[in-house]
């Protein structure tokens, strides 16, 4: 090979990759050893060849060569391939130059043992005779993956062992092996050895339209093959939208402790001279040999797939009985299956699973399942008929191999993840659960979770003589006798759950049931919530809301100061709630500490530049109106992030459509009530209500004359008793 080709063609693939929006992440590239490598690595598309090379030259500083289809090398495309230091399949000195340039560390290697690309991803036999087994389907018919990448690991292993063995005892053998792979210093071929790494290639999401490199190549070389075509839409829409490429390493496989068996060490030691295509007496198990170390780096390379939503929705389709189910319903299995399932099992997931879900039983605002469902419709694989998913019986049916990825990317999602066998009899036991034993296992697990996740911040953060005792901090779900309407009552900013208990019980009293979710970074150490997002408390409402949602026929949302606004924001993005009340809801505040962070965060950045950490100013001091449940000190990034949230509020006010009641003090000091009476204006609901109360203080809700405002929420609550659903 010509290093200064492969350098010049390794500049042009790195400037094509920079005109490529895929999003190429790499995991455990910290476990590739030193010496002679085999990269293992299952093939879905044809810029593999091109750009995996590039990529691991520039990750481990090794000449990567690849082995690639014949097919390839036709015209200027194959003049390129043999620049990047690719070899035809059929080559005839293939094996003898990857076993030469492996000896003597000229190149490492990447082998796709699939033997070719796997469009369709159906690697592995569920029924039949082969079930359990890898086979690979292709336009030919199913077969075995291919062993060479275990033979070529296993010749290479040989020939080292035998050359190490006859530098004393046969010289002339040693000389002639020497010249046969053009070994000129003996010492650094011994100092090595031969690994197999297995890699896994996972594509996230497959989408495949027409995009400009397809209008191009029909622009430009005419009508293009219906193959042609194809890899055009998948893999031109992968680069050009930002696909997700996550390329994970497995540990490596020592290829000579493969070589203990009594034949394979009689040939190695042989004095007999052994030319490279002779047959050796050891050959049946060098055959048996090479098939365990295949299956060994099959199974690792679809272990390290990475699980991402398609996989979950798709697989889930697949086992739906009767193939028909309620919208919800779905939605429901699928945020057990992206949590109980993969947080229990040790399988690698997408960076969008790795975050909570709960947005899947909201308002899916990361858009993960509708695009699902939307793509699912448009390729027909399922219909939807009021609220309910009727899915395509056949969906799983054989399509064409070189259209799937077109035709049905969803079949291509629910194939990639058969071989994660645990995962698949979850997801199956999940299609097939009853729905009430669904939405008890979510109420149970979320109920959970929150108390887990307040006593894990509370002894990761709380300050003996300032953080409050752990009842103050505590969610809390408040009994009532009925079952028609639930409400999620939410606490304000630097404070807790405790801060709405008054409230909760006096509706309690009424019959109402009644869930206090804690926010994140509250109820714990101001350094808590300096270290939490206003995204976090929305999830921690949302989360509120779905165990509510679980066990009663309505939920209405309701909260105090900020508890208000996140209360509106989630009113604003799911239309099923019943009603919602604001009480001290903030869209300007009053308070001075708000009006001075902006110069606070200036001079903190500052400080920061000149490294000056120690002139950092992170807290201001608070003086609450209940100091026995609020924070004595507010983290600016705390006030950072409840101003991020007022500001995104305001806009949705509109999408409101539930009764809704807002209660404000006219003397409040923390927030202005123009702003509470403009979100009440700006409210979108027909059926609205406003109560201004007279009181010279922010924390209506404890205190004096806070029954004045539990009645007109008890009131409110009974006058939804008798209106219909939204």
């Amino acid at each position: 090979m010509n290093p200064y080709a492969y350098k010049t063609v390794g500049y042009a693939v790195k400037a094509l990759s920079n005109l490529s929006r895929a999003n190429i992440r790499t995991y455990g590239e910290e476990d590739i050893p030193k010496g002679a490598v085999i990269f293992a690595v299952n093939h879905f598309t044809r810029m593999e060849t091109f750009f995996i090379p590039y990529y691991l030259n520039r990750l481990t500083r090794m000449t990567i060569w690849a082995l690639a289809d014949d097919k390839l090398f036709g015209g200027g495309l194959g003049n390129l391939l043999n620049r990047l230091g690719a070899v035809s399949t059929k080559n005839p000195d293939r094996d003898q130059l990857m076993v030469k340039s492996l000896l003597t560390g000229e190149a490492s290697w990447i082998i796709f043992p699939e033997g070719r690309m796997v469009k369709s991803k159906k690697i592995f036999e569920k029924k039949g005779e082969k079930k359990g087994e890898f086979m690979i389907e292709s336009p030919d018919g199913s077969h075995p993956p291919h062993t060479g990448t275990a033979t070529l690991a296993l010749r290479t292993e040989f020939y080292r062992e035998r050359l190490r063995r006859m530098l004393d005892k046969s010289p002339e053998e040693a000389e002639r092996l020497m010249a046969l792979f053009q070994i000129k210093e003996v010492a650094p071929v011994l100092d090595h050895e031969t690994y197999i790494v297995p890699v896994n290639l996972t594509y996230y999401p497959i989408r495949a339209r027409e995009n400009m490199l397809s209008r191009m190549a029909e622009l430009f070389v005419g009508e293009l093959s219906g193959r042609m075509l194809e890899e055009m839409m998948t893999e031109g829409s992968m680069l050009l939208s930002g696909v997700d490429v996550d390329m994970r390493f497995g540990k490596p496989i020592r290829v000579a402790q493969y070589l203990k068996s009594s034949a394979i060490q009689a040939d190695i030691g042989s004095s007999a001279p052994i030319n490279f295509d002779d047959t050796i007496p050891s050959v049946n198990m060098m055959r048996k040999t090479a098939r365990r170390i295949m299956e060994r780096y099959m199974s690792a390379i679809y272990q390290l797939t990475t699980v991402n939503h398609d996989h979950i929705f798709a697989s889930l389709l697949k086992y739906i009985p009767d193939h028909k189910i309620d919208e919800q319903e779905f939605r429901q299995r699928a945020f057990l299956a992206t949590t109980l399932c993969l947080e229990c099992m040790n399988f690698f997931r997408h960076d969008s699973l790795m975050g909570n879900q709960i947005s899947l039983l909201t308002d899916d605002r990361y858009d993960k399942f509708n695009n699902f469902i939307n793509l699912a419709i448009e390729k027909g694989v399922i219909r939807k008929e009021d609220n309910s998913v009727i899915i395509d019986s056949d969906f799983c049916e054989e399509s064409d191999f070189h259209r799937v990825r077109v035709d049905n990317p969803v079949v291509v999602s629910a194939n990639e993840i058969e071989p994660l066998t645990d995962l698949q009899e979850k997801l199956r036991d999940l299609a097939l659960e009853h729905r009430l034993r669904i939405k008890y296992k979510i109420k149970e697990y979320l109920i959970k979770k929150a108390r887990f996740d307040f006593e894990k911040d509370y002894a990761n953060f709380a300050i003996e003589g300032e953080s409050k005792d752990r009842d103050v901090g505590a969610p809390f779900f408040t009994k009532g006798r009925d079952k028609d309407i639930g409400v999620v009552l939410i606490h304000g900013y630097m404070a807790a759950p405790l801060e709405v208990r008054a409230l909760a019980e006096y509706l309690g009293e009424l019959g109402y049931r009644i869930y206090a979710p804690r926010l994140k970074g509250h109820g714990t150490s101001p350094e808590d919530l300096a270290e939490s997002t206003y995204m976090e408390w929305v999830e921690s409402v949302e989360e509120g809301y779905v165990i509510m949602d679980e066990v009663c026929r309505k939920v209405v949302v309701g909260g105090f100061s900020t508890g208000a606004g996140l209360a509106l924001d989630l009113a604003s993005r799911v239309k099923n709630f019943a009603g919602i009340f604001a009480i001290s809801p903030p869209l300007k505040l009053q308070d001075f500490s708000a009006r001075f962070v902006p110069a606070v965060n200036l001079w903190n950045k500052l400080m920061g530049k000149l490294n000056v950490e120690s002139a950092k100013k992170e807290f201001v001091e608070n003086h609450p109106e209940n100091p026995h449940i609020n924070y004595v000190r507010n983290p600016i990034s705390g006030i950072i992030e409840l101003d991020r949230l007022m500001d995104q509020i305001e806009p949705k006010l509109a999408e409101i459509q539930a009764p809704a009641l807002v209660i404000q003090s006219f003397g409040d000091p923390v927030v202005s009530p123009e702003g509470a009476l403009k979100i009440f204006k700006k409210l979108g609901a027909k059926n609205k209500e406003y109560l201004m109360v007279n009181y010279e203080r922010h924390g209506i809700i404890n205190g004096e004359h806070a029954e004045r405002v539990f009645r007109a929420v008890g009131d409110f609550l009974d006058r939804l008793k008798t209106t219909p659903s939204q």
